[in-house]
């Protein structure tokens, strides 16, 4: 019986240019009622709650942010439970490898959109304490892959933190008068788009990589999962590939138009690489220190191999062209020592 062949999207140049000029109306709404009644000292305590990943209370919140939580907690009429359980089923069984995919794969990937990197750039937190925003995305990926947290709505509640996080990082790039607008509106709905590809379709692409056994309703269901958590993250659902041929054709779309080399992009992936060592380097020490006498010279030359064998591992799931416009160094034996770091957590595993 011939495979069936499903209808597919394609992405076209006008479509996204639209896009690439879009916010999020609703999360940027909230934004400017707590900058209209607490200006900006509120707003930094917003940041703060914000990134307070145990922190969900809304008590003591601006009531715009009550209600943006209460009017936005709905599931989109189109998540099937069924399939969300089973994409979240494939993370578990798949966790480790899917962490691995996400550190040296989807980040530094997103890192390729040379607009889009601006905004990180700019706002600084994720260059200068990329240790800590690893570690918060880490909590956000297992609490979202979580069936229990949806069960609580916690996961819905995590995300919308995030929404939020995007939206305060709009508000600041634009006050910023830093901001090009040649580069796009700040976390633009097409930026959002290629975000949510590196959290569903370049995490598929990377198993494929790693040669990890998955079938098409495996990939398929695991898409669908994280485009519900797309939906709750502020991403337009007329960017949400339904099937695989979609994910292919707008991520193509994406990189055409936005990959390019840029300061922003090599110095995101050279704090990425330093923090990746530190990190791994880190745990190494913490491991060995009670039974081995400390020795800084070899600390150091540890840390510089764990980080060349990062290096390896993204010029392994990125290609030769992607790393040398990220400044990744050339790491040759590393990199056909990839997959060697396949069991070193670069996300914290939660489960």
């Amino acid at each position: 019986m011939p495979t069936l062949i499903k209808p597919s999207r394609s992405f076209t140049d006008t479509l996204l240019d639209h896009y690439r000029q879009q916010g999020d109306p609703a999360a940027d709404a909230v934004i400017a009622a707590v900058v209209d009644t607490e200006a900006a000292p509120g707003l930094r305590s917003l940041m703060q709650w914000l990134a307070d990943t145990s922190d969900f209370s809304l008590e003591t919140q601006h009531p715009a942010i009550q209600a943006f939580f209460a009017d936005h907690a709905r599931m989109p009429d189109w998540a099937d439970a069924d399939r969300m359980k089973r994409g979240m089923a494939f993370f578990k069984k798949h966790a480790q490898q899917i962490g691995l995919t996400l550190g040296f794969f989807s980040l530094p990937f997103s890192y390729l959109g040379a607009n889009g990197a601006q905004v990180l750039w700019l706002t600084e937190r994720i260059k200068n304490d990329t240790t800590r925003r690893l570690q918060e995305t880490g909590e956000w990926v297992f609490g979202v892959n979580n069936p229990k947290e949806w069960v609580s709505k916690k996961a819905i509640s995590r995300t919308q933190k995030i929404r939020l996080i995007h939206a305060g990082a709009r508000w600041f790039s634009l006050q910023s008068k830093r901001w090009d607008m040649a580069w796009g509106y700040p976390v633009n709905q097409e930026d959002m788009a290629g975000t949510n590809l590196a959290f569903s379709y370049i995490v598929l692409l990377g198993l494929r990589k790693l040669n990890i056994p998955m079938t098409e309703q495996d990939e398929e269901d695991y898409l669908h999962h994280i485009n519900v958590v797309g939906y709750f993250n502020g991403v337009s659902e007329e960017l949400m590939p339904q099937n695989l041929r979609e994910a292919y054709n707008l991520g193509n779309a994406i990189a055409r138009r936005q990959f390019a080399p840029s300061e922003a992009g090599v110095g995101l992936t050279r704090s990425l690489l330093n923090a990746v060592a530190a990190g791994i380097g880190a745990a190494q020490t913490s491991l060995t220190a009670a039974s081995q006498p400390s020795n800084s010279k070899s600390t150091s030359a540890g840390s510089e191999t764990i980080r060349n064998l990062a290096a390896g591992e993204m010029r392994f799931f990125l290609g030769d062209q992607y790393a040398d416009w990220l400044g990744i160094p050339n790491a040759p034996v590393e990199k056909r020592l990839a997959g060697l770091l396949n069991r070193l957590p670069i996300f914290p595993n939660r489960f």
